[in-house]
């Protein structure tokens, strides 16, 4: 608004800006149609003040000051008949300022473009600190949600090492329970063996699993997962029913064929032990 600031004093300075300096007297002129016909009044005091506001009410760049002071004028000489010294006075005082505001008028819109440049960095810049936000909160949320499952793991593992033993019986009903998996849950399944047990390849042709060789978190690892997955309906044994015996077995002559490899599940017979309160 610099470059304005000569312009604003040579208007108001003038002998004929006298009469808009301050508010139109309404009542001591008894101007009872003023407002009838003057939607916005206007005068310098007002502008003056605006220009000096420090609370955010004030002027945001040169062309609201051009428009209100255009205003003062043109009020003038909308409600004074052009015979008339106010009329007269408004309009050549307008005439004056559109001669000064053209001269203005080329740094004016070098200021407002200077000004759009400078609001788009700020927004960018805005931009680039709310992506580096969010990025630190999704970092430090998938920490957080990371040490949960850690905990949540590291609990699970305590308390299936706490667990009584299984018996003999309940590793042959684990056993039988895992033929009934398919193919896919059953690699699963197997996977779970070799986390504990890296000799064990869960990959291989044919699998040979002991079950009394696996430790009993492992056992209870299996019966969980066998439990929740036969649960979840998606199994062929759940397809279950006397109608859907031979797509049951379609189904699984197709998922071995995909597999590529057959899995034998041999389980060894062990002695009954005493059994703890189980933790399933």
């Amino acid at each position: 608004m610099c470059n304005f600031c000569f312009v604003y004093p040579q208007i108001t300075q003038s002998k004929l800006a006298a009469p808009f300096m301050e508010p139109v007297d309404v009542v001591g002129l008894e101007l009872h149609d003023y407002y009838d016909i003057i939607e916005k009044p206007m005068d310098f005091s007002t502008i003056k003040s605006k220009m000096e506001a420090k609370d955010g009410t004030g002027y945001k760049n040169v062309r609201e000051i051009y428009s209100d002071i255009r205003l003062i004028f043109k009020n003038a000489m909308t409600y004074n008949d052009e015979r008339e010294d106010v009329h007269v006075m408004a309009q050549a005082l307008l005439g004056k300022f559109e001669e000064k505001w053209i001269q203005l008028l080329p740094k004016v819109d070098e200021e407002d473009k200077k000004r759009e440049e400078e609001e788009a960095d700020s927004q960018f810049d805005m931009h680039l600190a709310q992506e580096a936000a969010y990025a630190k909160m999704a970092r430090d949320l998938s920490i957080e949600l990371d040490e949960a499952d850690m905990h949540l793991e590291e609990l699970r593992e305590h308390v299936l090492r706490n667990c009584r033993k299984m018996s003999t019986e309940e590793k042959r009903r684990l056993g039988a329970a895992l033929t009934q998996l398919s193919p896919e849950d059953l690699n699963k399944a197997l996977l779970i063996v070799s986390q504990t047990d890296p000799s064990f390849q869960a990959s291989a042709e044919e699998v040979f699993l002991d079950m009394d060789a696996q430790s009993e978190s492992t056992l209870w690892k299996l019966k969980l997962f066998v439990k929740e997955t036969l649960q979840t309906g998606k199994t062929p044994a759940s397809a279950g029913g006397p109608n859907n015996t031979n797509n049951a077995n379609n189904n699984s002559n197709s998922n071995n064929n995909k597999r590529k490899r057959e899995i034998s599940v041999a389980l060894a017979k062990t002695n009954q032990k005493k059994a703890k309160k189980p933790c399933v």
